[in-house]
């Protein structure tokens, strides 16, 4: 199959694809074509690319079978796609419908990675477990460099200085990894989740489980079932006093797709102490801290609030190589048996991150979500078989727009 990786535009750090990952498709008899400078924000270069085996120039957009990218293709470059050609990228399809529309009326199939279902068979194709496990990393990283003391107990002959007391709330992939790397660093760390499961995962991190008078909440999928109001008042009380007596708390609760779970107010947040730190991994879905802000550090009462924006990304090179992976074992399953472009659609992990494909809407919750906008969500009409993809930009952007390629303060 061809395969094109383009150039993430805005201020996106990883990319779909590394050098490593082109090698193992170009051994396996594929086409890579790689967009001039797609690497360079992950510290990966064109001649890597090209030392891989991959063609790098123009995006390839308008030959390519499969355009693989970390966020939606820009809607522009959508029309310079090829009638039965496929992407696949994270695609938020509740905050992306006009998005979605789009990519139905060019007849594109696409794929999301947050709708990769959560299968045993699917662990190796899951990008946001992979790029969970690089948030969570971050997060704990950040608290350290944001807090004014050490997380390790040290002994000296001056004295004796305490481990910082470390909460994490939530324990999937991010909040695993927070509480690891918090525990490596040497901090005490506590950490409390929903789901009946995590106390023994908290505790196999070397972390002190909160337990809470309260039924447990088990989804589906491995995520939390949302809470009534009543109950998640009551959590936040008696989290409270864990809450006041952290030098750092870390938040990790998340949902693709839906609004983060709100877990701390601003009043608790006004019981910790002076130069505590609080991360909140989930500002840019709405936050699970009260007052948290996407890429900015604010301060609530005496404690230094840092919202996440991009966590993965503010570490690109490790966060690529994982994502990559898991978009290469997509691709292998989707190639058929002589490695063409050949989506099985009765394998549920394909059926399962399908959104659009031959002018329809695959994924119901989407087309119902457009069908109640307004917006035709039936088969897009027929292309003409003469109507060719729009004349294909630049590769170069930079002079068409200013990039900001900052990580969080």
């Amino acid at each position: 199959m061809k395969i094109a990786v383009v150039r993430e535009s805005h201020s996106e750090t990883r990319v779909a694809l590394v050098p490593e990952a082109v090698a193992k498709l170009v051994k396996a008899g594929h086409q890579v074509t790689v967009e001039r400078r797609a690497g360079e924000r992950s510290d990966f270069a064109d001649d890597e690319y090209a030392e891989a085996g991959a063609a790098v120039g123009e995006s390839g957009l308008a030959s390519a079978d499969v355009v693989v990218s970390v966020n939606p293709l820009d809607r522009s470059r959508v029309g310079l796609l090829r009638r039965g050609a496929a992407t696949i990228s994270f695609l938020p399809t509740g905050q992306a419908l006009e998005h979605v529309a789009a990519l139905r009326a060019a007849r594109v199939t696409s794929f999301s990675l947050e709708l990769v279902p959560r299968i045993s068979r699917a662990q190796s194709m899951d990008a946001l477990s992979s790029q969970a496990l690089v948030a969570g990393y971050r997060g704990a990283v950040v608290a350290s460099g944001l807090m004014r003391r050490f997380f390790p107990q040290n002994m000296t002959a001056a004295g004796t200085i305490q481990p910082a007391q470390v909460v994490v709330l939530g324990a999937g992939v991010a909040g695993l990894q927070a509480i690891a790397t918090s525990r490596r660093l040497g901090a005490v760390v506590k950490a409390y989740d929903v789901r009946a499961a995590a106390a023994e995962e908290i505790r196999s991190m070397g972390a002190k489980a909160i337990e809470l008078e309260l039924e447990t909440l088990e989804g589906s999928g491995g995520y939390a079932r949302e809470m009534t109001e009543d109950r998640a008042a009551k959590q936040r009380e008696l989290l409270t006093p864990f809450i006041t007596a952290a030098d750092v708390l870390i938040t990790t609760a998340a949902v693709p797709g839906r609004q983060a779970p709100l877990l701390v107010t601003r009043s608790m947040v006004e019981t910790m102490k002076a130069g505590s730190v609080v991360v909140d991994l989930a500002a840019e879905s709405g936050g699970n801290v009260e007052g948290s802000s996407p890429g900015e550090v604010v301060q609530i009462g005496r404690a230094h609030v840092w919202g996440g924006q991009n966590v993965a990304g503010q570490m690109p090179g490790p966060a690529s190589s994982l994502l990559a992976q898991n978009i290469v074992n997509l691709l292998t399953l989707a190639a058929g048996e002589d490695g063409s472009w050949a989506p099985d659609f009765d394998d549920e992990i394909i059926a399962g991150a399908c959104v659009t494909h031959d002018g329809q809407i695959r994924h119901e919750p989407t087309r119902d979500a457009l069908a109640e906008q307004g917006s035709p969500s039936g088969p897009a009409p027929e292309k003409s078989p003469s109507e060719e993809p729009a004349a294909e930009a630049p590769a170069d952007q930079e002079t068409a727009e200013q990039e900001t390629d900052g990580a969080d303060s």
